[in-house]
C-alpha cells in the first residue's frame, strides 16, 4: 500500500514537471510569435486558463488548448496586459531618473517609485488567474485586482515571495528560464490565485446566508462564470 502511494504520488509529482516544462515553452513560442509585446498577455491569458483546469482536475491536450485559449483571447487579453506594461515602463523610466539624481527629491522619488512597482507586480500577480476564472467586463479586472491585492495582504504576500524566489532563481541558473522558471510562476501563482479566490467566494457567500441573501458560486467554468466578489 505504502509503496503503491508513493509511486503515485511521485509519477503525479514528474507528471506536474513535465506538464510545467511544457506550459513554460508554449508561453515563450508563443510570446514570440507575437512579437513579444503582443504576444505575453495571449500566452499569459492562455497558461493560467489551462492552469486553472488542471487544478480542477480536468485533462486536455496541452498544445491543442493553449493554441485555441491563445487565439481566443488575443484581443481581451492583450487589453489587459498592455497597460500593465506601460506603467512598468514608466516605473523603469522613474527609477532610471531618479538613481542617477541626487537629493532628497530624488530619493523620494525612488521610494514611491518602488512602492508603486510592489503595487504593480501584485496586481499583475492576480489579473490573469481572476480573468481566468470569472467573466467580468474588461475594465473590472484591473479594479478587482487592485482590491484583492490590498484587502488580502496575506495572500498578496505570498504571491509577491512566490515572484521574487522565481526571479531571484532564474538569476542565480539562467539554465532554468527556458525550462521551468516561467511556467512554474505561472503555474503556482494561478494555483495559488485560485484558491484564494475560493475561500473569498465561500466567504462571500456565508455573509450573503447570514444576511438572508444568497448569492449564486461565482466559482464556476467559463462562460458560466459570474462576476467576481470581493469580501
Amino acid at each position: 500500500m505504502l509503496a503503491g502511494t508513493f509511486s503515485a504520488r511521485a509519477y503525479s509529482f514528474f507528471d506536474t514537471l513535465l506538464w510545467i516544462a511544457c506550459l513554460n515553452l508554449l508561453w515563450i513560442l508563443f510570446t514570440v510569435l507575437g512579437l513579444g509585446v503582443l504576444g505575453a498577455g495571449p500566452a499569459t491569458a492562455a497558461a493560467h486558463i489551462l492552469v486553472r483546469r488542471r487544478s480542477r482536475g480536468e485533462a486536455a491536450p496541452l498544445l491543442k488548448s493553449f493554441t485555441r485559449e491563445y487565439l481566443t483571447n488575443f484581443a481581451r487579453a492583450n487589453a489587459l496586459a498592455l497597460p500593465v506594461m506601460a506603467v512598468a515602463v514608466v516605473l523603469v523610466m522613474n527609477w532610471n531618473y531618479a538613481s542617477l539624481a541626487g537629493g532628497l527629491v530624488s530619493e523620494l522619488m525612488a521610494a514611491a517609485t518602488f512602492v508603486a512597482a510592489l503595487f504593480l507586480a501584485a496586481v499583475a500577480c492576480y489579473l490573469f488567474p481572476l480573468y481566468a476564472r470569472y467573466e467580468l467586463p474588461l475594465g473590472q479586472y484591473l479594479m478587482t485586482s487592485s482590491r484583492f491585492a490590498v484587502r488580502h495582504l496575506a495572500g498578496t504576500a505570498i504571491l509577491l515571495f512566490v515572484s521574487a524566489a522565481a526571479v531571484y532563481a532564474s538569476q542565480t541558473l539562467p539554465g532554468l528560464i527556458p525550462f521551468f522558471s516561467i511556467g512554474a510562476w505561472l503555474y503556482v501563482t494561478g494555483w495559488l490565485c485560485d484558491r484564494f479566490f475560493t475561500a473569498n467566494d465561500e466567504s462571500v457567500t456565508d455573509m450573503a446566508a447570514v444576511q438572508g441573501s444568497p448569492v449564486q458560486d461565482a466559482a464556476v467554468l467559463r462562460p458560466m462564470q459570474q462576476g467576481a466578489p470581493v469580501a
